[in-house]
Parts: structure tokens; C-alpha cells; sequence
């Protein structure tokens, strides 16, 4: 091999390492780019699964408040009226309104809520507690801070007290499961007051035949279903502690 050989043979290995070196991190990008698309996607999927809720056209369309942040004050929650065909079934009727909430208004930086946090289940309880589940974006997605925090709750349970009188309390799951708090700082172990008017009023204690005042026995949740099993597991564990975020 002649000497101009090896010079060509040398400078096509440096031509191909400067080629690597260029190409590499682009290709190290569309990557990325692409698995963030695809995981993107998967999440839409997700929420295209679990998220809307059949509407049934002879729903009467209903003049529905939907708490998002205040655009003139910071740090507030103000109400949107949104016309929507509203079930009268509470649960479906809570859910329609929640989804609502969860898709935002059209100016993203006044949502209480992540954009890919998605409501997975609600039950509601003869007593009036109810149970929303949410995907686990709702606590690793917002940002953390107790004032993000409390704009999230606040919004959830004035959504729910403006539109569903069914729902006294509310007990908020992360996929299934109870948390300590939402994002580090609000308090999740308890429940917290929907409607703020029976919250107010006293209890009414119950008569005895003798004529006697005595406080009513506790009441019994019926047995639940396969489907409600686990929320009435959890709400028997939460005691009596109540909080109006």
C-alpha cells in the first residue's frame, strides 16, 4: 500500500468519527423526541379510555359553574359558567362536571388542574362522602406547594358543591390508593366539606321512646358492590376529622 493510501484511508476514518460525532446527538434527539411522543400518545389513550363520559343527548343542557383561577386575581378561584347536557344521576352528573374541570379552560395558565391528570372512578355513598380517583398526574404533575395545592382541592369540591347537592364530603384517591398529601403539602387523609350548608348545621339528636335525648346510633353503610368494595374500605378508615379546604 502506497503512502497516499494510507493518508486516504486515514482521512476517511477522520471524516466518518466527525460524521459520528455530529450525527450522533441528533439521532440521540429524534430518540427522545420520539419516545416522548409515543409515551404522549399512550397517555391520550389512556384518557380516551377512562375520561369522557357518554353523554346521552336527551340530557337537559344545564348552566354549570366550573371553578378555574381567577384571571384578575392571583391565587383565587372564580367561577365559569359552562352550558353542558348534565345527567341527573349524581355520579354521572359529578363526573361530567369533573372531566369538565380537568379539560381546562381555554386559557391554560388559569387551570387548577395538569393537563394529564384524568379521573379514573367516582362513587358516592348513601351518607353523601364521596370518592374521586384520580390518575396519579393529579400529585406528580402539579406543581408542588401548598397554594397549587389548595386551588386543586378548592376547585374539585366548589365544582362539585356548585353542581351536585348529592355530595356532602369528598375523599380524593391517587390511583387507588390513599396519600398523605397531594403534592407534598396538602393534607389527603381525611375528607373534605362539599356542601358547606349541611357542614354548618347542627346534629339533630334523635328522640328515645322514654322521651330521653341520646345520640343516634352510627349508621351502617350497606354492603357494597365489586365495584364500590374498595372506596368503602377506605372511608372506613377515615375517622371523623373533616376540613373545608
Amino acid at each position: 500500500m502506497t503512502p497516499s493510501w494510507k493518508y486516504w484511508l486515514i482521512g476517511g476514518l477522520v471524516v466518518a468519527v466527525l460524521a459520528a460525532a455530529i450525527y450522533f446527538p441528533i439521532l440521540r434527539r429524534r430518540v427522545k423526541r420520539a419516545a416522548k411522543l409515543q409515551q404522549q400518545s399512550e397517555e391520550q389513550a389512556r384518557r380516551e379510555l377512562t375520561q369522557p363520559i357518554p353523554i346521552n343527548p336527551s340530557d337537559p343542557r344545564v348552566k354549570a359553574k366550573v371553578f378555574w383561577v381567577s384571571d384578575a386575581i392571583d391565587s383565587t378561584l372564580a367561577p365559569v359558567t359552562v352550558e353542558l347536557p348534565l345527567s341527573n344521576d349524581p355520579v354521572l352528573r359529578s363526573k361530567q362536571v369533573l372531566n369538565t374541570l380537568l379539560a381546562g379552560p381555554v386559557d391554560a395558565e388559569l387551570r387548577t388542574l395538569p393537563p394529564d391528570a384524568s379521573l379514573l372512578a367516582f362513587y358516592l355513598l348513601p351518607d353523601g362522602t364521596a370518592i374521586a380517583d384520580f390518575s396519579e398526574a393529579l400529585a406528580t404533575s402539579i406543581p408542588s406547594g401548598i397554594v397549587s395545592e389548595q386551588l386543586a382541592v378548592n376547585s374539585i369540591t366548589r365544582t362539585l358543591e356548585a353542581n351536585v347537592p348529592q355530595v356532602q364530603r369528598l375523599k380524593i384517591l391517587i390511583h387507588g390508593q390513599e396519600v398523605e398529601t397531594l403534592a407534598g403539602h396538602l393534607d389527603l387523609a381525611g375528607t373534605f366539606v362539599v356542601n358547606t350548608k349541611v357542614a354548618q348545621e347542627p346534629a339533630k339528636p334523635t328522640p328515645t321512646p322514654s322521651g330521653t335525648d341520646q345520640p343516634a346510633a352510627a349508621a351502617q353503610t350497606p354492603a357494597a358492590g365489586p365495584g364500590t368494595l374498595t372506596a368503602t374500605r377506605t372511608l372506613g378508615k377515615l375517622g371523623q376529622s373533616e376540613s373545608r379546604p
